[in-house]
């Protein structure tokens, strides 16, 4: 791979930290002196890292998660360059901006001000290209009058606050973060979220160590799990997410679900499928999704439906263990990987109680408002804080027609509504110069949804008054 591709590789990586000892203990320092045996000897080694070997690539962002003392800071500052692996090569390419320790690089003695200078230089800017960027620093940070008080008398949130609007603002390739966004507070750290979305979508690649798992599932490309130094998965953030609360909680994966009795955290690190159109499957098995389907009112199930049409998605519900933590989650996707929509039983209200027996599961809407296209339904059952039971990616595909060809995703109910010297041939003349076979399709379409609003107003009328 070129260095035009990546924007970090490691290739058999391993960094080892001695303890040292003394040969015998003195009660004093004389008498240390008196027997003249103040050296020092290695008494082991321990390893922090061992064999970790992967490539991130430009753009890409990239969360590392794991216990404390997995080694995930010590990867982070070799990333970095503030330490040297033992063994193995590291090849960055771009200038790094990193937020490893909370006050790293500030001189406690000068003031906000000061390091701001001091910093930027640090990574490379000019004082004129410091200037530049310095009221936008400023204003990111919100320290305000404290700027030229020394930085000695700022809070820990403060010290957060002025490390990210510097490696924020200083335009790196690559942004570095372990876990420092934890002080802030909310208001900020939403902020800093927004932020990481907007660097994400202008290309710099994002490394961040975080025990806020949602984040690695809604921010990161891919992510790494570490365990006493060792690599226990790699890959798509979702399934490395649930081997490793699965390894948390000590669930032990059940036949059934994920990919037969394979560990969930060999499922995890195992090469993702090339075909986007195939389904992936994992999670501990205890409550299974036995069949998902896109209906109508009738049940009947559906591949391709027109625009603004009443769905359900069923869910078929078999429950092998019991549960009083659970949740269920439905995701409909382009295409293209574009996230539609969204949502599941936890964030709007549902407390669970119990799920002792099987179950339907129904995720209804009188009319799901998408343009042309393809798309695909993710369904999922999990605990509260995300461990699967059963997650179901790419398990639906269905297609929406339309007579309009609007872009986008999500089309909203509306009209158009003209006044004064305006004016367009009717519908009905342009149809003339569509070809027959869209035509008939179109009219197919049109006729399915006319028919379902029709059949919906019957049965609403039905309704006792």
């Amino acid at each position: 791979m070129s260095g035009d591709e990546f924007a970090i590789a490691l290739q058999n990586v391993s960094k080892s930290y001695r303890l040292w000892g003394r040969r015998s203990q003195f009660a004093t320092l004389k008498s240390a002196l008196l027997k003249r045996d103040l050296k020092l000897s290695p008494e082991q080694t321990v390893p922090a890292l061992r064999e970790v070997s992967f490539t991130i690539h430009r753009g890409e962002a990239f969360g590392v998660i794991g216990r404390n003392g997995s080694g995930k800071s010590t990867l982070l500052k070799i990333i970095s360059g503030i330490l040297k692996p033992t063994s193995g090569t590291m090849t960055v390419n771009g200038r790094i901006a990193a937020l490893i320790e909370l006050g790293a690089g500030f001189h406690p003695e000068i003031t906000g001000r000061e390091n701001i200078y001091i910093n930027g230089i640090m990574l490379g800017l000019t004082r004129r290209e410091i200037d530049e960027r310095f009221d936008r620093i400023v204003e990111f940070s919100g320290i305000g009058e404290f700027l030229d008080q020394p930085v000695k008398t700022y809070s820990s949130g403060m010290y957060v606050r002025l490390g990210f609007a510097v490696a924020v603002h200083v335009d790196p390739d690559i942004l570095l973060i372990d876990e420092v966004l934890a002080v802030g507070d909310e208001e900020f750290s939403a902020r800093c979220i927004a932020k990481i979305q907007e660097m994400k979508l202008r290309g710099v690649t994002l490394v961040f160590v975080t025990h806020q798992l949602d984040q690695v599932r809604n921010l990161c490309d891919r992510a790494v799990w570490l365990d006493h130094g060792l690599m226990e998965a790699i890959g798509d953030p979702m399934r490395v997410v649930d081997a490793y609360l699965q390894e948390v909680s000590g669930a032990a994966p059940a036949s059934g679900a994920g990919t037969g009795e394979e560990p969930a955290a060999e499922a995890a690190a195992a090469p993702q499928k090339q075909d986007p159109n195939e389904e992936e499957r994992w999670g501990s098995g205890e409550v299974v999704l036995k069949h998902v389907a896109l209906t109508d009112h009738h049940g009947r199930e559906l591949i391709a439906i027109g625009a603004g049409t009443p769905i359900t998605i069923d869910l078929d519900v078999e429950v092998r263990a019991p549960q009083d933590d659970f949740v269920f989650g439905i995701g409909i996707y382009h295409a293209d990987g574009t996230c539609v929509y969204g949502t599941n039983t936890d964030v709007e209200g549902y407390a669970p109680q119990q799920l002792d027996a099987n179950a339907r599961v129904r995720f209804v809407t009188t009319s799901l408002d998408l343009v042309a296209g393809t798309y695909r339904i993710d369904a999922a059952v999990h605990t509260r804080n995300g461990r699967a039971f059963d997650y179901r990616r790419n398990v639906l595909r269905f297609v929406v027609g339309s007579r309009v060809h609007d872009a986008g995703v999500y089309r909203p109910k509306h009209e158009w509504k003209f006044d004064g010297g305006v004016a367009f041939k009717s519908i009905d003349t342009l149809r003339q110069n569509v070809p027959a076979s869209i035509a008939e399709a179109l009219q197919s379409a049109e006729k399915k949804g006319s028919e379902a609003q029709r059949l919906k107003g019957s049965k609403e009328k039905q309704k006792p008054q």
